[in-house]
């Protein structure tokens, strides 16, 4: 579903991505792994075209996509959360999960499964984003990442300053939405995380980086054995 190919960033003179490769299949969830400052960020960032790449090639369906802009990623079928969640404060749980519909005809509904997958956001339509809670937030944020029904889900270490109960009920989600997707439509999931015990219950795929280069890959059920506890350890 989504492959990247060698890709290169710099920050300035800053060396930043070092010949980066990476698959996501659908319906598996890769997680990205990592010490703070490695360059999951900035590769996430690439991938929705926040940041350009100096070289290499990202390729989402069989097609290129590291010259197109975020809004035709997006419409494309890439759905981001991004770290720290990035909601709306101002506007209220409703309008949110409206703004993951933009590119779709104003009459387009959020979609109901939503609130089979969070139901505390059925509950507060008209709560202002940010009288919410932080767990309550992310999952706002990744609501409004599904509202368009994406093909690939992108998400930026959404475990952060959350609740243990909300991090159940995200990782249930996640396994749910790779598992059996919205509509029947599996999505791929591309999931950042340092917390490691989290990632490794949902990794189908796994993939280490350090140095802005990736140093380790491989099957989820390996990631033991292959020592990549120790290789993420703070």
């Amino acid at each position: 579903m989504l492959e990247v190919n060698n890709i290169n960033q710099y920050y300035g003179g800053s060396h930043i991505l070092r010949d980066v490769s990476l698959q996501v299949q659908p319906g598996k969830v890769t997680v990205l792994l990592g010490r703070n400052g490695v360059g999951k960020t900035t590769l996430l960032k690439c991938l929705m075209g926040l940041v350009p790449i100096r070289s290499g090639s990202i390729t989402f369906e069989g097609m290129p996509i590291h010259q197109a802009t975020p809004f035709e990623r997006a419409r494309a079928g890439i759905g981001f959360v991004p770290q720290g969640r990035e909601i709306f404060s101002r506007l209220t749980v409703q309008e949110n999960l409206s703004m993951g519909l933009a590119y779709k005809s104003a009459s387009t509904p959020v979609p109901p499964e939503l609130f089979e997958l969070f139901p505390v956001l059925k509950q507060m339509l008209q709560r202002r984003g940010g009288d919410l809670s932080g767990g309550q937030q992310q999952q706002l944020a990744i609501a409004r990442a599904l509202a368009a029904k994406p093909k690939l889900l992108i998400l930026d270490e959404p475990t952060e300053g959350i609740q243990p109960s909300i991090i159940k009920d995200i990782g249930r989600v996640i396994r749910m939405l790779a598992d059996k997707g919205l509509d029947g439509q599996r999505v791929g999931i591309l999931l950042v995380e340092q917390y490691y015990d989290f990632a490794q219950e949902l990794a189908d795929d796994y993939a280490v980086m350090e140095r802005g280069s990736v140093v380790a890959r491989g099957k989820g059920c390996d990631m033991e054995a292959k020592g990549v506890r120790q290789l993420v350890a703070i």
